[in-house]
């Protein structure tokens, strides 16, 4: 089963998996956290990381994201420390705060290459649009770090379909692809497939990068309105209260039912049904070693057309 694609028209060959690595780092208190991390908790330990470094890339699974934004650069600092020498393909977002301007971009870039401990990021993405920043200036940037051979390909993440429209055209007048965006995508969150996203992913030969694939862990088949998430954060928010949590139990059980057939689990057949989409790339989380493992299970089988139609079918209210 091939396991290996091109990123958007770019010349990175990535896995058709990645590894999120938005938790790890160690970092001291949540307050040091970015916001979206304290609804998934801290680290596990720089043991279960590098344990998870060490299943995936066995699995084949050798591309990890992260951002520079993440734990105030933890997460960079550490991916760095467990990949070194390793044969891996590393992706993160920049900046690092939000008082970032087009002009900021060649600081951050080599902030982040010091973290990393590298002399090139494999795929650099901008990890957030802001009105007051042009997005054609800050491609012209990007592509001076193309050209300096200190990015290898140029991704963009939460931008709109008509974002990447300008930051395609920008990158194309310096004769360079945009070749990924990432963006929130699940059975549980099917936006982009109506909000142009999609569309002009496919139309532009641009990678879709989805992140949360597993609907923060709501597609694991774990919760129920009877067994809610314990940590603090998770139980504020409102998917993860009764009602969401009721309403989305047909979808567990169809994922469990299909899952059977293949001895697989109900997260395994979600990331499954992303993947048979040849334009989209998840990038589950993994902090340790055992999730890292259960993600890669996801490459060890395919579902059937019908198969990936009744999911669709079983989750159209989750597209608006």
């Amino acid at each position: 089963m091939e396991h290996k694609t091109l990123l958007g028209k770019s010349n990175l060959r990535v896995p058709r998996m990645g590894v999120g690595a938005m938790v790890w780092g160690d970092p001291k208190g949540l307050a040091r956290l970015h916001p979206a991390q304290t609804a998934y908790g801290g680290s596990h330990g720089i043991e279960e990381e590098m344990r998870a470094v060490e299943v995936s890339i066995a699995a084949g699974v050798n591309l990890f994201d992260t951002a520079a934004m993440y734990s105030n650069g933890a997460a960079e600092r550490r991916l760095g420390e467990l990949t070194r020498g390793r044969d891996v393909i590393i992706a993160t977002k920049y900046p690092s705060g939000f008082s970032f301007r087009a002009e900021d971009f060649p600081k951050e870039l080599d902030m982040t290459l010091s973290r990393l401990g590298r002399d090139s990021v494999d795929l650099y993405q901008h990890h957030y649009p802001n009105a007051r920043l042009s997005i054609s200036r800050l491609m012209d940037f990007v592509a001076d770090a193309v050209e300096a051979g200190k990015v290898k390909a140029v991704g963009v993440s939460n931008y709109s379909a008509e974002q990447m429209r300008e930051a395609h055209a920008a990158l194309a007048k310096r004769g360079f692809p945009l070749a990924s965006n990432q963006v929130e995508y699940s059975l549980l969150n099917r936006k982009p497939e109506v909000n142009g996203i999609m569309d002009a992913c496919r139309e532009l030969g641009i990678t879709l990068i989805a992140y949360s694939p597993l609907a923060g862990g709501m597609l694991t088949g774990k919760y129920s309105a009877q067994n809610r998430p314990s940590g603090f954060f998770r139980r504020i928010l409102p998917q993860y209260n009764r009602k969401a949590l009721e309403a989305i139990q047909p979808v567990v059980g169809l994922l469990k039912s299909i899952g059977e057939k293949y001895g697989k689990m109900p997260s395994q057949v979600a990331l499954r049904w992303l993947i048979e989409n040849p334009i989209v790339l998840p990038i589950p989380g993994a902090k340790n070693g055992k999730q890292a493992g259960d993600n890669a299970q996801a490459l060890t089988f395919s579902l059937t057309a019908d198969e990936v139609n009744a999911l669709s079918q079983a989750t159209m209210a989750w597209r608006g």
